[in-house]
């Protein structure tokens, strides 16, 4: 453990209270004690930097506002002298820049006052365990940025810790980019398979003879260029966890072999005369509605019965905003640490409109343009894409839209022409980019299923904003 991980000699952990207001100093003090912390008290940054350097503090709670040095001034310090000093944010104001530039400059935390106890406590527990869990912040960075982030998401963290250390099936659910991926592999790094391979599968991905040969493996000769036994994905993890990802793109010949699996944990080679026995959990994902497509018999019933056993939803970007800025904070250090480029912090016009934005692609949107944002080292295009992609999206679920609000008195008139063409723009923008996740941007493909010419198909990704996607 570092210097700033453990108890002190009399057993108590330090914790610094950075603040100029006494009475929530006070408060603060009074709850760490009864806590059971040691407690040291500053009034100022630079009273805070002198005892941190001094007294070593296991944890500290900071003010965003400070007399002289500010709390971002004083985190950044703190961060240089202690990069493992844990620092929780407290602001009474909390605008969203102020928590992206918190979280950029190291904190591992951000609550706004007055805040709820529990809360509070959460947030020490949370700090004090970076480093001392294998599915923790320190093993794995993005799992406290996308699992601690909001309530909502602390729920499907709580399933997860309760599922994790078990061979149960899991099936996650959620729209695409919501992060299943991570869920799938927090499940496998938080349970007694941690050590074993994790070994992911997209279904989607390749065709049924491909992904067959890529799930089962083969023998020599089962086919023409088979000059060698080859080991499938269920071998290859074995007492680890296999992850199939978009489960429901697979072909009905595959789902049958699956359910052997699940049921038996036996499989046989492609060419093969007897079976593999395999100990590997699996742990399913898809974006799309298993029970309409069992009902329409694109999907066996056994199967999502099979896999079926726990569900973990994701609720899409939209449902969690408070997540937006620890997360564009989050993909704005990364990458400026992979391209080596300065991370420009972001301005408030850009947090706003990233507030008002609905996130169809959801995290992997936003990480997206923040990797853009980064590379072309500004964010002019992000906010011009982000304007022209908001002309044709209804308004999210945490908004009214102007119907809604003449429905409810809010407003004295409403433009039912203008209503209808946004509707019917933002239905076709809708289906056009569900489409071409479907297809896998595959244009051609697209143009087919939604019986329109390529060249209008282009057209119309143009002037929905979706032309420079991928």
């Amino acid at each position: 453990m570092n210097s700033h991980s453990g108890p002190h000699m009399n057993g108590s952990y330090r914790l610094l209270i950075v603040d100029d207001d006494a009475g929530s100093r006070d408060w603060l003090a009074a709850f760490g004690d009864r806590l059971g912390y040691e407690i040291l008290l500053a009034e100022s940054g630079e009273e805070a930097l002198e005892l941190a350097e001094r007294a070593k503090p296991d944890i500290v709670t900071l003010d965003v506002l400070l007399p002289g040095l500010s709390g971002l001034e004083t985190l950044k310090s703190l961060h240089q002298m202690h990069p493992e000093l844990p620092v929780i944010m407290l602001s009474g104001h909390g605008p969203t820049r102020t928590i992206v530039e918190s979280v950029r400059q190291g904190a591992v935390d951000f609550l706004r006052k007055p805040f709820d106890p529990a809360e509070l406590e959460a947030a020490f527990e949370k700090a004090l365990s970076r480093g001392c869990d294998p599915g923790s912040a320190a093993a794995d960075p993005s799992r406290a940025l996308i699992l601690d982030s909001s309530e909502k998401m602390r729920a499907v963290c709580e399933v997860v810790d309760k599922v994790a250390d078990t061979d149960i099936t899991v099936l996650i659910r959620g729209e695409s980019g919501t992060g299943k991926d991570l869920i799938a592999s927090m499940i496998h790094t938080r349970s007694g398979r941690r050590n074993g391979p994790f070994v992911k599968v997209n279904c989607a991905a390749l065709p049924a003879e491909l992904l067959e040969s890529e799930l089962f493996g083969y023998e020599k000769g089962a086919f023409t260029g088979a000059q060698r036994r080859k080991l499938g994905k269920f071998e290859v993890a074995n007492n680890g966890t296999i992850f199939l990802d978009e489960i429901s793109e697979m072909h009905p010949s595959l789902q049958a072999k699956l359910l052997q699996v699940l049921q038996d944990g036996q499989f046989s080679r492609l060419g093969g005369e007897s079976d593999v026995s395999v100990d590997a959990r699996v742990v399913a994902a898809s974006n799309r509605d298993l029970e309409k497509l069992v009902r329409a018999r694109g999907f066996r019933e056994d199967l999502f019965y099979r896999l079926n056993v726990v569900t973990v939803r994701i609720p899409p970007l939209r449902q969690r905003r408070d997540e937006i800025p620890v997360l564009t904070a989050y993909f704005l250090r990364r990458y400026a640490e992979e391209y080596g480029k300065d991370a420009p912090a972001p301005s408030e016009a850009l947090c706003e409109a990233f507030q008002r934005y609905p996130w169809p692609g959801n995290v992997r949107e936003l990480e997206n343009l923040i990797k853009r944002m980064v590379v072309l080292g500004s964010e002019q295009p992000v906010l011009e894409e982000l304007s022209a992609r908001n002309r044709f999206d209804v308004p999210d679920d945490d908004e009214g839209s102007e119907l809604d609000r003449f429905m409810n008195g809010e407003v004295d008139h409403v433009s039912l022409k203008r209503i209808a063409r946004e509707a019917a723009l933002s239905a076709e923008r809708r289906l056009i980019e569900k489409v071409l996740h479907r297809t896998r941007w595959n244009r051609r493909r697209a143009a087919e299923i939604l019986q329109i010419s390529y060249k209008a198909l282009l057209y119309k990704m143009k002037d929905a904003g979706l032309a420079d996607r991928a």
